[in-house]
């Protein structure tokens, strides 16, 4: 497993599943062109951009093209590491037809050859030789009164703020996001704070 500290931009929810078979890091979406509609996600790709940095690993088509065109037009350069894959020609198996390119997408591309995008892009990766320190966990959450309670959707958006984070996440996907850009102390001082 390959660990990257840069927070990973792909397009879609089968490319996110194929990269978390191969990389320790947070991995977001952009939900294809959503990203060009939605402020709120592109202020959390940005404060990612600012805390860890991002790398973009969209697909070799003209959308994928698009869209990293379009992040690389709203972040600072020194704030964002390409990887890009090769022109493979084919189609993913859970579709019955090619894409209108006929190439094969991120989730299509053999781990190999994603794996070696990632090196020659030059990003903060390395081969995981040490276990990561303790992750927040669910449970986290529940005891520091962010899930589960009766004010917890309250405590979750006072949290959401204070990190400068987009309103609508869940529970869950705040949970990706908080191990994303804070280590477990880090977390305890800041809800304590709430």
């Amino acid at each position: 497993m390959i660990r990257v500290k840069e927070a990973v931009i792909v397009e879609g929810k089968y490319d996110k599943i194929k990269l978390s078979s191969l990389i320790d890091g947070l991995i977001l979406q952009t939900n294809g062109f959503r990203i060009f509609k939605d402020p709120e996600q592109m202020a959390l790709i940005r404060s990612l951009a600012d805390t860890r940095g991002i790398l973009i690993l969209t697909d070799s088509d003209a959308a994928g093209f698009m869209i990293r065109n379009y992040l690389s037009g709203c972040i600072a350069p020194d704030k964002i590491r390409h990887a890009y894959i090769p022109d493979i020609l084919g189609k993913e198996k859970r579709k019955r037809k090619p894409s209108k390119e006929g190439k094969l997408g991120v989730e299509g591309v053999p781990a190999e050859i994603l794996k070696a995008a990632l090196m020659r892009a030059g990003v903060g990766a390395q081969e995981a030789a040490v276990p990561p320190t303790r992750t927040i966990t669910k449970t986290d959450l529940f005891l520091r009164g962010l899930s589960g309670g009766p004010s917890s959707a309250k405590k979750r958006t006072v949290l959401l703020k204070k990190l400068s984070l987009p309103e609508y996440l869940s529970a869950n996907a705040l949970l990706e996001v908080l191990n994303g850009i804070l280590n477990y102390d880090e977390f305890i001082r800041i809800t304590s704070e709430i």
